[in-house]
């Protein structure tokens, strides 16, 4: 068996154990679907009667003075809501500022230029986290600003979800983390859901598409991993103080543009 072959059966294997909790798994089951977007909201909600009309996956919303952030599930219902569902295995990567993050970050891509901020419609950030990040033992965390002295709503549009992937049991919600959970199709409670994860697990096409999403991870990784190296090197050399920009420049492999930039950092 020669190396591709290997890196093959290898990706077949990890193909095996994915979930819906596994980022890049779930952007492909979720990509364009209504129906599996449709199912999650309504459960997590409680709004049986909520229809999604658009669905975008890993939605990058660009700040060019400060931090950009990429949305793992974009959404629209009819009524013109917005949904960000964010799937998150890493407590740390559920915070509460992140949560308030993405929360600006989904008004800031909302609001035409001009446009009263009256025009803004409801916005739900929703975290699915593999564990209970909140430590509450509930299923589902529900948050919203109120007034300090009577606890009435201060009723902004903003809302804020922890939906605990960690719970198990008998009610809807409890099925669907369950579902997010498992990784045999078969196994599964809800048919829209289990269906999508059969085609990329089982169907010749979903599993070619899934082995070249991995293999260009793998290559995005070499990728930034060389960059990081040529990096490493043209600060080593800067801080050695010994070589000209140009000899960086160079040996790193980088831009003299790029080393001129290096230079001027604090760890340079």
């Amino acid at each position: 068996m020669d190396a591709k072959e290997r890196l093959h059966q290898e990706d077949l294997q990890r193909l095996r154990g994915f979930r819906l909790l596994d980022d890049d798994f779930m952007t492909k089951c979720f990509e364009g679907s209504l129906e599996c977007i449709e199912l999650v909201l309504r459960i997590v909600l409680e709004k049986p009667d909520l229809k999604a009309l658009e669905v975008h996956t890993q939605v990058f919303v660009e700040n060019l003075l400060k931090r950009s952030v990429r949305l793992d599930i974009v959404a629209t219902d009819s009524a013109g809501t917005k949904y960000n569902v964010e799937i998150q295995r890493a407590d740390k990567g559920a915070g509460r500022k992140r949560a308030r993050y993405n929360a600006s970050a989904m008004d800031i891509g909302i609001l035409p230029k001009g446009d009263d901020f009256d025009c803004l419609p409801e916005v739900y950030v929703i975290f699915i986290t593999e564990n209970d990040v909140l430590k509450r033992g509930e299923p589902v965390s529900r948050i919203r600003r109120r007034f300090d002295n009577t606890y009435e709503t201060f009723d902004d549009g903003s809302h804020i979800l922890y939906v605990n992937g960690a719970y198990r049991g008998p009610t809807p919600i409890g099925k669907l983390m369950h579902d997010f959970s498992c990784t045999n199709p078969a196994d599964m409670n809800y048919d829209v859901l289990a269906q999508k994860v059969k085609y990329f697990k089982e169907s010749k096409e979903g599993v070619a598409t899934m082995c070249k999403v991995m293999e260009d991870m793998r290559e995005q990784s070499i990728k930034e991993g060389l960059a990081q190296g040529m990096k490493d090197t043209a600060l080593r050399m800067l801080q050695a103080g010994k070589y000209a920009l140009e000899e960086i420049a160079a040996i790193s492999g980088l831009s003299i543009e790029e080393v001129q930039k290096l230079s001027k950092t604090p760890t340079a």
